[in-house]
């Protein structure tokens, strides 16, 4: 039963841990589906990880105060004193110490019962972003006070170490929680959709349909915002599969291994050639539907593939000339990806002696790029992997991997 005068007794943990998880697979399954299919899973699975992780409380006793006045005090139940009176309260003007101790992370947390406790929580109560607790005495003695204030201070930070551990198992699991119900959602609702497509009738719009999405209040200091995204009809769109781009990269790799040992042959050829010679080797390995050559080129330097008149896999053949170069390949690629789940490849080819430099130096040039969202699996030492963002839609990602190469001179052999 809660106790209004102490702390962390209201509610059990196991009975909050399992209400944040409910409550956001619940979210989740009433979250628009267009809306839901229109937006990155993984920016989607964070938006839900922040608006139900709980923050935990953090105490400032650095910045406590105290406060004194005069009280009444019932002294009937003080066997120290004689009254003639024993058959009610006996009030004598005493003195009340007000502690305020200042804190940060949601104020709700201190009505959990963490998994570890007494059966004497601290007496206290909760004020805005103060904690609150009162010692009153007929005639109280400053080095006792100071040794009740300081009990209090060690039972909330026992019990604040243990809640703190508690929430940090819940809000660690949270984000593979969100992205699992998302995914499973997704792939449902767009099995009901090709359901419906195969029938070949026009698909009936539902009155009052909502148009736009709009979370519900939460008790944070920081609200979460829900990632923008266009609540219209989604249609699945065209991608690349992950077999096929590695497949495409280990055959680009191999070019490059041919170069690396043969440089004399390629010593002169600038990037178109090199363009040239990848495309050759590329269409060996796959046959276009019309032309016979999946990979074409349009522009200068680019290579790709196209589907639905959209651009799946771009690749950018370059020797390495600065980091301000590379930001410019970057760009140049983004403004070839204007489809979701575009495939894109930057191939350095290095010429110059310190290749170890080059190297040191990619990550922190990809990095720093606006559109930079995230590192993703696949890195090696002269491979790196990231997830971009589209330029004009955030929720468009595309997958860049920079490939780079030493190159041998013969030069450098002579």
């Amino acid at each position: 039963m809660a106790r209004e005068d102490y702390l962390f007794c209201e509610m059990d943990w196991f009975s909050v841990d399992r209400n944040q998880r409910q409550q956001m697979a619940n979210e989740i399954e009433r979250l628009n589906g267009d809306r839901l299919l229109n937006t990155s899973v993984d920016d989607l699975a964070q938006y839900f990880t922040e608006k139900f992780s709980i923050a935990p409380p953090q105490i400032d006793v650095e910045n406590l105060v105290v406060d004194q006045r005069e009280a009444r005090v019932d002294v009937s139940h003080d066997r120290t004193r004689f009254f003639s009176d024993h058959g009610g309260p006996h009030f004598v003007t005493g003195t009340e110490i007000e502690v305020e101790i200042p804190f940060s992370g949601e104020a709700d947390a201190f009505k959990i019962q963490p998994t570890h406790y007494s059966l004497n929580p601290p007496r206290a109560k909760v004020y805005g972003s103060n904690i609150v607790f009162k010692i009153v005495g007929a005639s109280l003695q400053a080095e006792a006070v100071k040794a009740q204030i300081d009990t209090t201070i060690v039972s909330i930070q026992g019990y604040l170490s243990t809640l703190r551990n508690d929430i940090s198992g819940l809000n660690s699991k949270l984000f593979g929680e969100a992205r699992q119900a998302i995914e499973r959602r997704r792939i449902k609702l767009l099995a009901d959709r090709n359901v419906v497509s195969s029938l070949g009738f026009k698909m009936k719009e539902r009155d009052g349909a909502a148009k736009t999405y709009v979370t519900p209040e939460v008790r944070r200091k920081i609200t979460p915002v829900m990632p923008q995204a266009s609540s219209a009809p989604y249609k699945p769109e065209p991608t690349l599969t992950n077999v096929d781009y590695e497949h495409i990269l280990g055959v680009m790799q191999n070019m490059t291994q041919v170069m690396e040992l043969s440089p004399s042959a390629f010593l002169a050829v600038d990037e178109e050639a090199l363009r040239s010679h990848f495309l050759v080797q590329l269409n060996g390995h796959y046959q276009g539907q019309a032309t016979g050559e999946t990979f074409n080129y349009e522009g200068k330097t680019d290579i790709l593939i196209r589907s639905e008149g959209k651009n799946i896999f771009i690749a950018e053949c370059k020797f390495w000339s600065g980091p301000k170069k590379l930001m410019e390949t970057i760009d140049q690629l983004l403004g070839y990806s204007s489809w979701r789940d575009t495939k894109t490849a930057v191939v350095i080819f290095n010429r110059n002696r310190d290749f170890s430099k080059v190297l040191a130096s990619i990550p922190g040039v990809v990095r720093a790029h606006p559109n930079y969202k995230k590192d993703a699996p696949g890195s090696s030492e002269t491979s790196f992997r990231y997830v971009f963002a589209n330029r004009d839609d955030r929720n468009r990602e595309m997958l860049l991997t920079v490939l780079a190469f030493d190159v041998p001179t013969t030069n450098r052999h002579s």
